[in-house]
């Protein structure tokens, strides 16, 4: 009995050591993102490989961009595998990929912003330049390499970059998830409203302010036609400094809970273990040195602008164009967008002559 006993205890600590090992790999984002990235390249033939993977030293890797193809400068040229390109099968397994970065409510509406390209069509007067397949995948480097790789989803309003470094650590920035229309105003869809948290939250904030907080709150009494950043492939920390707009220190209980849940709305696009990790790194969510900053009028369907400024983040709204109806919003790292930062630690911890 004893023997028995003895021999069924070893047995359940070996279940629950496999169990733990499993369950610890399940929740790693790493190990998604490399499956996913493996399996969807596994699916491409040559000619297609050629288009969808790029060394991770590639200047490419910065060129984002989160204007429709034909507007992108020089030579309207959007570099990638386009899902356009992919099969029924290829497509679902990109979709995988962007969906091994992102968090439930980040994937809903990064494939929103997608199908909103079906209203634009059909309010343009079927615009061929908007098309739901016209969003392209590139993986930079070999999925799971130890000392860095990457990749990107990207099309009209949603430009979604991931570099990994040192097998774990993970960069999420630039990330940008735009809206047009920002509310559909007509049509079967009527009333959709793709980022509302990200407007509402900030509306909240601004109006909930006395006069002498809105003194220093508000900056501009127009707002800015677009995000200050544009597509710069590294922010310009010179224009954000000092910072504009009311500290943190200098707003109420209800006020800072407004903040912290506005930096969440776009923090929480993304997985919450790759949230958590950048937290832990960067006090992402640490309302020390904080700002916030308002342009433009503060009534629903006013145009309007705000960010959020931490002392390594940058967060910018803007919704000016078409009467207020067309949504540019970025999350950015002032010195570690594209894992800048990451890599360059790495390079002075390993490669280092």
């Amino acid at each position: 009995m004893f023997w028995m006993q003895r021999h069924l205890c070893h047995i359940f600590i070996f279940s629950l050591l496999i169990t733990n090992a499993y369950t610890a790999h399940a929740h790693n984002p790493v190990d998604k993102m490399t499956v996913a990235a493996d399996r969807f390249l596994d699916a491409l033939n040559e000619k297609q490989r050629k288009l969808a993977v790029r060394d991770v030293s590639d200047k490419e890797r910065k060129n984002w961009h989160y204007l429709p193809d034909k507007y992108i400068k020089p030579d309207g040229t959007r570099y990638g595998l386009t899902l356009k390109k992919m099969s029924a099968e290829q497509r679902l397994l990109a979709h995988a990929l962007l969906k091994s970065g992102l968090s439930h409510k980040g994937y809903l509406k990064a494939k929103t912003i997608v199908s909103l390209e079906k209203v634009l069509h059909d309010l343009e007067n079927q615009n061929p330049i908007r098309d739901p397949k016209l969003y392209y995948v590139t993986v930079f480097g070999k999925p799971g390499d130890k000392d860095a790789w990457g990749w990107r989803f990207e099309g009209h309003h949603l430009s979604v970059n991931f570099t990994i470094v040192d097998g774990h650590l993970i960069s999420v920035t630039p990330s940008f998830f735009g809206s047009n229309p920002a509310i559909v105003k007509k049509g079967p869809r009527k009333g959709l409203w793709v980022l509302r948290e990200e407007e509402q939250l900030a509306r909240k904030l601004v109006k909930s302010l006395s006069d002498e907080q809105k003194k220093k709150a508000l900056f501009r009494d127009i707002a800015p036609d677009d995000i200050v950043t544009s597509e710069n492939r590294k922010v310009n920390k010179g224009l954000f400094t000092p910072a504009k707009g009311i500290s943190c220190s200098d707003l109420n209980k209800k006020q800072r809970e407004f903040l912290l849940q506005l930096i969440k709305a776009y923090a929480e696009r993304f997985r919450p273990e790759i949230v958590n990790q950048i937290n832990e790194r960067t006090k992402l969510f640490d309302l020390k040195d904080v700002y916030f900053a308002w342009a433009g009028g503060m009534q629903k369907g006013q145009a309007h602008y705000y960010r959020v400024q931490t002392p390594q983040f940058l967060f910018e709204y803007d919704n000016t164009q078409n009467d207020a109806n067309h949504v540019h919003a970025v999350w950015r790292d002032f010195d570690g967008d594209f894992g800048t930062d990451l890599l360059s630690k790495h390079y002075d911890e390993h490669h280092a002559k």
